[in-house]
């Protein structure tokens, strides 16, 4: 499969299932391997992951669901919860994180640039999510891209003991595909891209 098709292929799943193949150690050799090879700004590697499997993928959900239960109306959060459980129903899911303790580092080394340094650690963990969403779809496996923060941070921090210099930006539910993602309809190319010198 070429990268334009792998690309294509990527979609947001909801409907996930536990029927991964992949075993445990191999999806946290893949997290390892793609968090190594995805860039980022002056090679600051200012991205981290936790890899959630089992009890563990169940228990991130159950947080999100307990703290928005309390926030979200009782006549709307059946589907809430419905949206949870959807993602509670997959094999695993990563957390994605940015270590604010080398983005702080960074600006006091070259504070030249230390505006964009928060920025640049955004940048590096979107590619960072894209390209685990990529190797996740190549190998068969169907996830989402979701964003909870800040509501679960705190929770999130005590339930793994993470540190404090870690910024929660995103989580991945991934497991198996039970449902295709539906149609994508897509804006006229030319509205978005600008060819100059032609």
């Amino acid at each position: 499969m070429s990268f334009t098709q792998l690309l294509k292929t990527r979609r947001s799943i909801y409907h996930l299932g536990k029927n991964v193949t992949m075993a445990p150690d191999a999806i946290e050799a893949l997290v390892k391997k793609v968090l190594r090879e995805s860039p980022s700004a002056f090679n600051s590697q200012s991205s981290r992951a936790l890899v959630l499997l089992g009890e563990e993928h169940q228990r991130v959900w159950d947080i999100a669901k307990e703290i928005l239960r309390q926030m979200v109306p009782a006549e709307a959060f059946t589907a809430t919860e419905t949206k949870l459980n959807s993602f509670a129903a997959g094999f695993g899911t990563v957390l994605f994180f940015e270590d604010q303790a080398v983005v702080e580092g960074l600006q006091e080394q070259f504070a030249l640039y230390a505006d964009n340094f928060p920025i640049w650690s955004e940048q590096a963990s979107g590619m960072a999510q894209l390209a685990l969403w990529l190797a996740f779809s190549e190998a068969g496996i169907g996830a989402s891209l979701q964003h909870y923060n800040p509501l679960i941070d705190e929770e999130v921090r005590k339930a793994w003991d993470i540190p404090k210099t870690w910024s929660l930006r995103a989580q991945m539910p991934f497991g198996s595909i039970e449902s295709p993602a539906a149609e994508k309809t897509f804006m006229d190319d030319d509205e978005r891209v600008i060819v100059a010198g032609k």
